[in-house]
């Protein structure tokens, strides 16, 4: 799968004229007859960071299908309101195509075409503490258990690959990334159970094939950096950045956050935006999926919302099975775009760009996440 990592370089204002000067000549361009600009150096302080940022995208319709066949010209992308100019798009599927299609073919996908590795993240928030004051909770959850083991043996594509993590009161890893169905299945059920093997480097994945446990801290030391799930979450996403592509975690929970003085959700002050921007940043769309009971309104739901959109995932609710937001999110995923365009930056600067895509067909659904980090903020 094709990077999603940014290409950065630095080069001063006056490097970069010079160079400019040097490749189309001194005399091509009449500097006294020039109009008065703003220099680089006076725009960027003197350096500029020239980034390539990549962007997948999700394209669906109402119904949840992919769109195919869009060009550079049906997005639009903006940074802080104003459009930039997008250099590259391609389109990617998981799915091998047993004859030539009229439609793929014009997105450029062909039966040859070997298909893109997907990334799910199994997350499960252990409801076992709040099942004396909740007891459906804890049997929503093992019903999740149930249904994703039912996901993972019937409907994963040969090149997805899945990994299983739990939250109580720290991370734990219950299965890196593999495509074994019954090392999966297995993995669920320790998730369900609570076990805790820890990722001790005797646990470390070896070999080649992505994985999380290289990227993550070892021993007490996973621990120590997860005190909450918002911990938990920026480990997760620093890890699985490792992993080149889009990971989609599939966070089964109840919400969390501050509640006000009126018992309304309101993000957390502290941890929200920095487990917001590591998500992004690591390309991690998360799909929070509500374990209360179908028609049970809560505070969180806001919560589980606004994650979802803010990442390019989607939040599911009121729904008879796990299995459905399960296809539901495999379905919507099976095929994006993937583009690029090159970002400027002071380069003693450092922070998090927030990004705006669109299509210009307003009845198209777009999910991408909505932001980087730059400059040593990363």
């Amino acid at each position: 799968m094709t990077s999603p990592k940014r290409s950065t370089f630095r080069i001063s204002a006056v490097a970069f004229a010079l160079a400019t000067a040097l490749l189309f000549g001194f005399d091509s361009v009449p500097l006294a007859a020039q109009e008065p600009e703003v220099s680089l150096e006076a725009e960027f302080g003197g350096s500029v960071e020239v980034t390539e940022v990549l962007l997948d995208v999700l394209v669906n319709d109402r119904q949840g299908n992919v769109i195919i066949g869009l060009d550079k010209g049906d997005f639009v992308v903006e940074e802080n309101g104003e459009p930039v100019e997008i250099e590259s798009l391609t389109f990617y599927s998981n799915r091998l195509l047993e004859s030539p299609s009229p439609g793929l073919a014009s997105a450029g996908v062909t039966p040859q075409d070997v298909p893109q590795d997907r990334y799910f993240l199994l997350f499960f928030q252990d409801q076992r503490r709040n099942a004396l004051e909740l007891p459906r909770l804890l049997s929503r959850q093992l019903d999740a258990g149930r249904q994703a083991k039912r996901w993972i043996r019937s409907e994963l594509q040969p090149g997805d690959w899945v990994a299983v993590v739990s939250y109580d009161v720290k991370l734990k890893v219950h299965e890196d990334f593999t495509q074994d169905r019954r090392e999966l299945m297995a993995a669920v059920d320790r998730a369900m159970k609570g076990e805790d093997t820890g990722n001790w480097p005797s646990r470390v994945k070896e070999g080649g094939g992505p994985s999380l446990t290289q990227a993550l801290p070892q021993g007490n030391l996973l621990r120590d950096h997860t005190k909450t799930i918002y911990d938990a979450l920026q480990v997760l996403a620093r890890a699985s950045g490792e992993v080149q592509g889009r990971k989609n975690l599939l966070l089964f929970t109840i919400g969390f956050g501050d509640v006000d003085s009126f018992g309304q959700y309101r993000p957390d002050a502290r941890y929200y935006r920095p487990t917001m921007e590591s998500l992004n940043d690591n390309n991690v769309a998360v799909y929070p999926i509500d374990l209360m009971p179908s028609g049970f309104d809560h505070t969180f739901e806001s919560a589980m919302n606004h994650l979802a959109l803010d990442t390019g995932g989607r939040y599911f609710f009121n729904f008879t099975s796990f299995m459905t937001p399960l296809r539901e999110a495999a379905e919507s995923t099976s095929g994006y775009y993937l583009l690029s365009y090159t970002a400027r930056h002071p380069a003693d600067e450092s922070g998090y760009q927030e990004v705006k895509v669109s299509t210009k067909n307003p009845e198209f659904k777009v999910q991408a996440r909505e932001g980087y980090l730059y400059g040593d903020g990363r």
